[in-house]
């Protein structure tokens, strides 16, 4: 028997054990050995569903959670399987999401040919080196170990937000400021004697406001952000979009960001004008964000994101309908600030912080002592300046080419990494959030779930092996929300 093809995934999160998963579901012409890198040994949990917290739920209805584009109805029934009362429709915890992919990954696990195997490895992926040949890579990891493999997946996840620019950096090395609210433990630190700032108005702020106000004690919360914008909540009883939904002018404008605004805005004051909802206006354009998105022209992206960015995110990432009402709780009681400011200076003032801010549309700079500072403006995508040991190995190397607006890494149409060149890898590949620059929608589970299928496919295929049909759906056709 030949030794086995190996692929090594580096990431064991949402994107890195749905593309393993599905490797393993396939069918291969020979041995297979596929080895699933994580920092940390909670497999099949990232940042997203690594936490314990029952206030933090699910953003899409279970019954379109499916880690499969065949099968999206998969978590809801993995749900019922431990609660048959479960509806379709409900927003559940993102722990047992959690449940759902280490379940998921075992079941592949079960199914696959005899000599399909995975193997799971706790540490870091430091290097990779091309061997002589050029047909395999040595992947380098903590602690001293070396893997020859045929293909690496980067299933490289969220980083940690970036921090805010101000006057003096020497603040964020203070233990008052909190950079990642996600870290293990990171909000144990919140002094709750006194007020706490929170960086970002988005479904990250909610997520940290709400979990603040699940422990014992509340202290005062002030989150500000450029335009003070909330995330809209979820409509529970608006179903899916029809045809009638979709813009009819947009395709057909030219490609400018103001062009797609306007043809957005004039459909939904015309279905409004007939009582319909804007939300399945925003939902019928998914299927057509990623052609749409690379019909701009870099700098009509660039303008998009300065002007345009703030307002689509709080419209198209929208809450969890009991989460969202239970923040409107904290306002209306007095909890929780909004305020539409931006952050100038922090002084560390012995026993609390001074933040200097100044309002949007204002010139007075107020200041505000606070106790903790918490950085929730969101994952950070730049990978021009990430920190990241193996980022930056790859980096500093040219084998990896940053997207030109900093939103992730560019990539050929079947997943293989560019080089500072321009030049499609045909060992490396990648798979997760930093297709955001290609694609625009990659960072919920309908987009991933269908570039983890298409990748472990074209892994297969590039392998020499005889797989099953490619999914119907495409990164360019999901209907889901």
């Amino acid at each position: 028997m030949p030794p086995p093809r190996t692929v090594v995934i580096a990431g064991a999160g949402f994107s890195g054990v749905v593309t393993a998963a599905q490797l393993l579901r396939l069918p291969h012409a020979g041995p297979l050995r596929v080895v699933l890198v994580n920092r940390s040994g909670s497999m099949a949990r990232g940042v997203a569903y690594g936490t314990n917290s029952p206030a933090h739920v699910l953003n899409v209805p279970a019954g379109r959670m499916g880690a499969s584009p065949e099968d999206p109805e998969g978590f809801i029934r993995f749900a019922r399987s431990r609660d048959p009362s479960l509806a379709a429709d409900a927003f559940l915890p993102r722990r047992l999401y959690g449940d759902y992919l280490e379940h998921f990954l075992a079941e592949a696990e079960r199914a696959a040919a005899p000599d399909v195997t995975l193997e799971r490895r706790i540490g870091e992926i430091t290097a990779l080196e091309r061997c002589d040949s050029s047909r395999t890579v040595h992947v380098s990891g903590t602690p001293g170990w070396t893997i020859v493999a045929d293909r690496v997946v980067l299933a490289l996840g969220n980083y940690p937000p970036e921090d805010p620019v101000v006057e003096d950096l020497s603040f964020y090395a203070s233990g008052r400021y909190i950079r990642d609210p996600w870290a293990r433990g990171a909000l144990d630190a919140i002094d709750r004697t006194k007020p706490v700032l929170l960086i970002g108005t988005g479904l990250t702020m909610l997520d940290i406001a709400l979990e603040i106000a699940r422990r014992e004690f509340t202290p005062p919360l002030l989150a500000i952000s450029r335009h003070g914008l909330l995330s809209q909540a979820h409509r529970p009883a608006v179903g899916p979009p029809g045809p009638h939904h979709r813009p009819p002018a947009l395709q057909g404008a030219p490609p400018t960001a103001l062009n797609y605004l306007r043809a957005i805005r004039r459909h939904v004051a015309d279905l409004a004008d007939q009582g319909e909802d804007w939300r399945p206006v925003l939902d019928s354009i998914r299927p057509l964000t990623p052609s749409l998105w690379q019909t701009l022209s870099v700098a009509e992206r660039g303008r998009f994101l300065r002007h345009l960015r703030p307002f689509w995110e709080v419209h198209r990432h929208r809450a969890a309908p009991a989460a969202a009402k239970a923040l409107q709780e904290m306002l209306t009681c007095g909890k929780l600030q909004i305020r539409a400011a931006r952050v100038l200076s922090f002084d560390s003032t012995g026993a609390s912080v001074r933040a200097h801010l100044r309002q949007r549309g204002k010139d007075k700079i107020e200041a505000f002592d606070v106790g903790t500072v918490v950085n929730c403006t969101g994952p950070c995508s730049d990978v021009r300046t990430l920190p990241d040991p193996l980022i930056a190995y790859l980096r500093e190397r040219g084998m990896i080419r940053p997207d030109p607006l900093g939103l992730g890494l560019e990539t050929s149409d079947d997943g293989m990494l560019l080089d500072a060149a321009g030049k499609a890898s045909p060992l490396l590949y990648y798979v997760g959030p930093l297709l955001k620059g290609k694609y625009w929608e990659s960072t919920a589970v309908p987009e991933l779930r269908v570039h983890a299928s298409r990748l472990a496919a074209t892994l297969a295929t590039s392998l020499g092996s005889c797989t099953s049909p490619r999914s119907s759906e495409s990164p360019g056709a999901i209907a889901d929300s």
